[in-house]
């Protein structure tokens, strides 16, 4: 039975067929010019193709990650609990598209876990993320999923998830706030029920914060 990672890594969405392709450059093309858009210049007049390559490559997550997986035993499963160790990722960097305006979302996320029996590959925990980050989606579902995931691939005795973002909805339209960010944290596990596990798991996102 295929495991939580391998059914993500599977391709949920075919390639474009040529006439999908023509026929949604056309209506981009005549949605762009009823916008204002001069499409007969040099540098707009291949826009609706460019756009809506760009479009496609930034729902790549749809496709699925066919490096995901590979999990490894832990070095010492026999430690004492104060011996066990965090797993800490961050900060990610990702972009992906707010399905509210389909306007991007841009940021990092910070992943922690405390292993149990097994260890996921470090680039992992980046391409979990970017899997999620890459589609039509919102901040706080990417933290729930990427939670989940791991919780199901490798049991971790818990996960915690802290994303910040910056979201173009609100800086090139609506109330145009260019300064603020969104925080989004999900937690299960030991993490819930430890608070010195929950505040370390602070300490290490906030040793490694960085700028947008």
């Amino acid at each position: 039975m295929a495991t939580p990672l391998e059914l993500a890594s599977q391709r949920f969405r075919g390639p474009l067929t040529p006439e999908e392709r023509s026929r949604f450059e056309s209506h981009m093309a005549e949605i762009f010019s009823r916008l204002g858009m001069d499409l007969n210049q040099i540098g707009t007049q291949n826009t609706p193709t460019r756009w809506l390559t760009a479009l496609w490559d930034m729902t790549e997550g749809y496709d699925g990650d066919p490096k995901l997986g590979a999990a490894f035993p832990v070095e010492c499963s026999s430690c004492p609990e104060p011996e066990k160790t965090h797993v800490t990722e961050g900060p990610i960097l990702f972009t992906g598209l707010c399905e509210h305006h389909v306007l991007p979302i841009h940021g990092h996320a910070w992943v922690g876990y405390l292993p149990d029996d097994q260890l996921i590959g470090i680039s992992k925990l980046t391409r979990i993320v970017r899997l999620y980050a890459k589609r039509f989606t919102s901040q706080e579902r990417i933290a729930h999923q990427v939670a989940d995931e791991l919780t199901r691939e490798i049991h971790p005795r818990g996960v915690g998830v802290y994303i910040e973002a910056e979201h173009f909805c609100t800086q090139a339209r609506g109330v145009r706030e260019f300064s603020s960010r969104t925080s989004t944290i999900v937690m299960s596990g030991e993490y819930n029920t430890s608070p010195l596990l929950k505040d370390e798991f602070r300490m290490m996102i906030d040793r490694h914060s960085t700028p947008l």
